[in-house]
């Protein structure tokens, strides 16, 4: 048999499709038939002609097709007893773009931040060919070519894809697929700066969090330390303080592995604590002023110094600045340093601390000196060294002043001079200086400033006692004067009995030592002959040494 159609069919039109042959037996058993159709969408119909304009058999199968049947392989059969003959027909339905799919490559595991990703687009049958291909992400055209790559992922590639083919029939289009791109970031609400006491709220964040098909772990850190780990994706401060400041990440975990975010600072601002005020004169000469004012805040403070209530130095906008005044300023720190300081620098020095949040203030009282004391070299010298004593004065007056020395608060001199002077220092000349200014406005006394002299041991006193009452005990007692304190040792012969210093415990039970400063007492109880003798105490520093003998007899 031949088959013959009008043209290809086209899914969900009406074809018809023509089996025939050239030849009728009509009281025969010869049957022409189709086969591999669906009755279910199909219609059968045949016809004879047997006249002067020819002979034939035909069969005619009608049938709405669909894409399903494109390639379908249909037969036209004519059979005789049981010889046959047939033709075979392929289908060529003609049809839109079907069962179209997108490929994800990667399919499984996280996809990161810089990693490639290819999205195909796979159609299942098309007649004619697919012509062109659409992508889309979030409904927004992304591309035209079958195969969308994307390298480099981005957090902002996160959504959902999906493609279109086409062809001269119509248009195929796949179901959406996630493309889920696992990236840790940390987001600050209301701001990363925040005053204190604000509700804040930090989020850690994978794009698609919501629709994530499996629970996440969060990981909480503070400047690299743990804090917290579970499914809470938030760090809640209901009351942020100062000291919550600092640098937060956090890792996200899920069964395919984990990802960490980029630190955030938190900043925390807030008005000026209570400054710390420190005021510093200088021990020798006393003619320097140190005011120093420090503060905590954030964002930094205004700081201003006042003495009485009048400004002397700011480290916002510079204030006039008398020849004495200088002025150090950095960060929340103010100093100043008043020169030839003297009564008139004395009063109520205040320092001010503001910023945008609010203010706070401290204040000190300060007593400057007219008169303060000098010692040269030092204030610690070795006996015999020539040592002055200066009195300063402040008074800017040219009148004859008057000068009175006092050591130990007794009077030693007055006189006209403003120094007092040791040609050789020795060690009975220490004790506690001050000096007196007297002008015909007042007078003004120094605070009272050391002197050290440095000597050797004087001559040891070595005494010995025999008491017979109650037993017979002896007493041997070395003391002496020196600067600094000497080491004490008492001797008989080459046996070395006690030390204030450095010697082994004494292994006779009869003996026993009393150490104090400059000062040593040996008590034997139960004195024998053995323990008579010459006796020999010797003392020495880092000045020199002196000793002392006793004859002890029982």
């Amino acid at each position: 048999p031949s088959v013959t159609s009008s043209e290809e069919p086209t899914e969900g039109q009406r074809s018809t499709l023509e089996c025939s042959t050239p030849y009728v037996c009509p009281w025969s058993d010869i049957v022409l038939h189709w086969e591999g159709y669906d009755p279910r969408v199909s219609e059968v119909s045949g016809r004879f002609q047997l006249d002067t304009s020819g002979v034939s058999h035909q069969v005619n199968l009608t049938s709405t097709f669909s894409w399903k049947d494109h390639s379908k392989k249909l037969l036209c059969e004519v059979s005789h007893g049981s010889g046959k003959a047939s033709t075979e027909v392929v289908l060529r339905v003609r049809h839109a773009p079907k069962d179209t799919q997108v490929s994800l490559s990667p399919s499984s595991g996280n996809i990161g931040v810089g990693d490639t990703v290819t999205l195909s687009c796979q159609v299942g049958s098309s007649h004619p060919p697919v012509a062109g291909y659409h992508w889309y992400k979030d409904g927004v055209a992304v591309g035209t070519e079958q195969v969308l790559t994307l390298r480099g992922v981005r957090r902002e590639d996160h959504g959902r894809y999906h493609c279109e083919a086409q062809n001269a029939l119509g248009t195929g289009v796949s179901p959406a697929v996630t493309v889920r791109v696992f990236s840790a970031e940390i987001s600050a609400s209301p701001a990363a700066e925040v005053l204190e006491g604000t509700a804040t709220t930090l989020s850690c964040d994978v794009p698609g969090r919501e629709g994530h098909p499996e629970e996440l772990t969060y990981t909480w850190y503070k400047n690299s330390a743990w804090l917290k780990e579970g499914p809470a994706h938030t760090l809640l401060f209901p009351a942020v303080a100062a000291g919550d400041a600092g640098y937060y990440s956090c890792q996200v975990t899920n069964s395919q592995g984990s990802d960490t975010a980029q630190a955030i600072s938190l900043s925390v601002t807030y008005p000026p604590r209570i400054p710390t005020l420190t005021l510093f004169q200088e021990t020798q000469g006393g003619r320097l002023v140190i005011v120093r004012c420090t503060v905590d805040s954030h964002p930094p403070a205004t700081l201003a110094i006042s003495r009485n209530g009048a400004v002397l130095a700011t480290s916002g906008a510079q204030v006039a600045l008398r020849q004495r005044l200088s002025v150090t300023a950095s960060r929340n720190s103010l100093r100043l340093e008043i020169r030839d300081a003297g009564p008139r620098d004395s009063g109520k020095y205040g320092c001010t601390a503001s910023n945008v949040h609010g203010n706070a203030s401290a204040t000190k009282v300060l007593m400057t000196r007219a008169a303060e004391l000098l010692i040269q070299p030092s204030a610690e010298v070795p006996e015999g060294t020539a040592v002055t004593l200066t009195c300063v004065g402040t008074a800017d007056t040219a009148e004859e002043l008057l000068y009175t020395w006092y050591r130990n608060g007794r009077r030693l001199q007055e006189n006209s001079f403003p120094t007092l002077q040791f040609p050789s220092v020795r060690g009975d000349d220490a004790g506690a200086f001050q000096c007196q200014i007297r002008s015909r406005n007042g007078s003004d006394m120094s605070e009272a400033v050391p002197l050290r002299v440095l000597y050797p041991p004087r001559q040891p006193v070595l005494s010995s006692f025999l008491q017979s009452q109650g037993g017979r005990l002896g007493i041997i007692q070395c003391s002496v004067e020196s600067d600094p304190e000497s080491n004490l040792t008492l001797r008989r012969g080459d046996d070395a009995i006690a030390c204030t210093q450095g010697c082994p415990q004494a292994t006779d039970p009869r003996v026993h030592i009393t150490r104090s400063y400059n000062s040593l007492k040996v008590e034997i109880r139960d004195v024998v002959v053995e323990d008579e003798g010459i006796y020999v105490c010797q003392a020495g520093n880092s000045q020199g040494s002196a000793r002392a003998t006793v004859d002890f007899q029982a």
